[in-house]
């Protein structure tokens, strides 16, 4: 069988979310364009052997819309050749374009892909694609009289079934920040940074290298003093046994940022003379309960260990998106996981969740952090809106 592997991985460093932000300046287009262009340009890589570019994307209006990947790889210089396509399966989208990627390649449909994701949601906030309607329908109504909720309610409810106290939300975010802000001063991010020039608040023409989300000086008890963001009388009576506990310090914050995982199938590789760093060895998606809708990393993780024929002990690495809290330590507590292997390097609390780029942002620093370790196995996964998530384990060459 042919197997998928992973040539090369890389991300740009996260901007805050919001006008002022370090990449609001810079156009999503061109956000998505620099990280294919590099990511060819750095393995010497003539971008019209690309077969395909599959790009991940929530919030596909505006400055996002119409394809948003084919609009990169035009604006990136790659030749017209070259098609691309842009999906959405939410917050897990690039990290589904992977999963296409490497498919299409086990099965023989392409030789070279590009996946990648990119989001801005300092320029198209969350919201902008509902456009302020229902874009449920009457179907999901009738099927949920009481109605979806948001993820932020979801995340309360994680906490009050897993019987998390703030107190062990606000440790693990502060724990988040402390292991990216160490990463970062080691050097651990430079290999998978892509410095971008950008036009900062003064005018001024600067080279972004460094992930903006990160507090180097957060504490738990700093974070204690935060007000809880989803409360609501409504709410409240709805669900008596939330204990309002999610706030902005334990949640990932809003953020600008794109990446992109070079994949082929080994042959090509080895034909191109370039060095693989990874294979992608299984994959699983699963759904769950849309109103607990962040638990779905659950049931994806027993699905991709058991097509694996491995156990949580046989992994190296846990990349699980850090939406809020309670999602990986609910999902560290059901498998039994080691502490020191989830997210070790830290997670979106502190490096930010740039929606349609954190599935290959995970990638890149899971494979990163294989190869600085000499671990053999990552596993990634990430809750997806409506209850869903992706599961990838990767095994380093």
């Amino acid at each position: 069988m042919t197997k998928a592997v992973i040539v090369d991985v890389v991300r740009i460093a996260s901007g805050k979310g919001k006008p002022g932000g370090a990449l609001s300046g810079t156009h999503p287009v061109e956000l998505m364009a620099h990280v294919l262009r590099s990511i060819t340009s750095r393995n010497g890589l003539d971008p019209a052997l690309v077969d395909d570019v599959i790009g991940g994307c929530v919030g596909q209006a505006g400055e996002q819309a119409l394809n948003i990947t084919r609009s990169a790889v035009l604006s990136a210089g790659f030749p017209e050749s070259v098609p691309a396509t842009t999906i959405d399966r939410q917050c897990g989208s690039s990290q589904q374009a992977a999963h296409f990627a490497a498919q299409g390649v086990i099965a023989g449909a392409y030789d070279i892909v590009i996946a990648a994701g990119v989001e801005s949601m300092s320029r198209v906030p969350m919201g902008t694609t509902t456009m302020g309607k229902d874009a449920s329908g009457p179907g999901i109504a009738a099927r949920y009289p009481e109605g979806l909720v948001n993820q932020g309610i979801s995340a309360e409810l994680i906490t009050a079934k897993w019987k998390f106290d703030r107190e062990a939300l606000d440790a693990f975010a502060a724990q988040s920040h402390q292991r990216a802000a160490e990463a970062a001063a080691k050097g651990r991010f430079d290999k998978e940074i892509l410095p971008i020039s950008v036009t900062n608040a003064a005018g001024e023409t600067v080279s972004h290298t460094v992930d903006e989300t990160v507090r180097a000086s957060t504490t738990a008890e700093g974070l204690a003093g935060l007000k809880p963001s989803f409360y609501s009388e409504k709410y409240a009576q709805r669900f008596p046994d939330a204990q309002w506990s999610i706030t902005p310090g334990n949640s990932s914050p809003l953020t600008d940022g794109a990446s992109a995982a070079l994949i082929m199938s080994e042959e090509m590789a080895s034909k191109l003379g370039l060095t693989p760093r990874a294979r992608f060895h299984s994959f699983s998606v699963a759904g769950d309960d849309p109103i607990f809708m962040l638990t779905a990393p659950i049931p994806a993780t027993h699905k991709v260990l058991a097509r694996a024929g491995l156990s949580i002990d046989d992994i190296d690495t846990y990349e699980v998106n850090e939406a809020f809290a309670p999602v990986p330590l609910a999902w560290a507590h059901e498998f039994g996981a080691d502490p020191a292997k989830l997210n070790p390097w830290g997670g979106a609390i502190a490096l930010g969740h740039a929606l349609g780029s954190s599935g290959t942002r995970l990638l890149t620093t899971m494979v990163n952090h294989l190869e600085a370790t000499g671990g053999r196995y990552g596993l990634q996964t990430m809750c997806e809106g409506a209850g869903m998530a992706n599961a990838t384990i990767i095994e380093r060459i």
